[in-house]
């Protein structure tokens, strides 16, 4: 079986898809993106106020546009990691076309207390907005409830107390993925 040409991160708000996805492009020299970024990009709102503004569904199409995008690059050639938001492998046809294309999806885990722990210290921290979290019972509703599709994910790694850069080895053990050589331009440093 050939390595991937691409790995999606998937799972709940505050499961480490950035912070992992960062951690592997740097590893591989592969490019790193989070498709709530380029929905951000493309819209000219964050996904807070494209939530706030336009409601969930309008949310759900940009985001099935940005994948579509993110697909096109792929069968032009490129290689990256992919960030997906927490909602958007539950989507039926989000699931379904990761899993007709040759891609990795991985799904990071950790325990709901944790995961809700973490996204109570980005909010305080950096004042990140997250348009699903307005309480415990809701989040860990939420988290039942899209756990199921997670699972349908071709692995699953936990992430509940580990260091980023442990996660990211095991994603390149288990993947089997090569890092992309990166030609130094002459008179550039090594």
């Amino acid at each position: 079986m050939l390595p991937p040409s691409a790995v999606f991160l998937v799972g709940f708000m505050g499961a480490g898809k950035t912070s992992v996805g960062c951690a592997l492009g740097q590893r591989l020299n592969w490019l790193f993106e989070d498709l709530d970024d380029r929905i951000e990009r493309a819209g000219g709102r964050t996904v807070a106020e494209i939530f706030r503004d336009s409601g969930e569904k309008a949310f759900r199409l940009a985001e099935r546009a940005a994948l579509m995008e993110v697909f096109e690059e792929l069968n032009a050639g490129s290689v990256r990691i992919v960030a997906l938001g927490g909602g958007a492998f539950v989507q039926p046809e989000n699931a379904a076309l990761l899993r007709g294309a040759n891609v990795a999806t991985v799904f990071l885990d950790a325990p709901v207390d944790e995961l809700w722990q973490r996204c109570s210290e980005q909010m305080r921290e950096k004042g990140a907005s997250r348009p699903l979290l307005q309480s415990a019972k809701q989040f860990r509703d939420l988290h039942r409830a899209r756990r199921k599709d997670y699972l349908r994910a071709s692995f699953k790694i936990e992430t509940g107390g580990r260091a980023i850069d442990a996660i990211a080895d095991e994603i390149v053990v288990k993947l089997k993925l090569n890092k992309i050589a990166v030609r130094l331009e002459e008179g550039e440093a090594e």
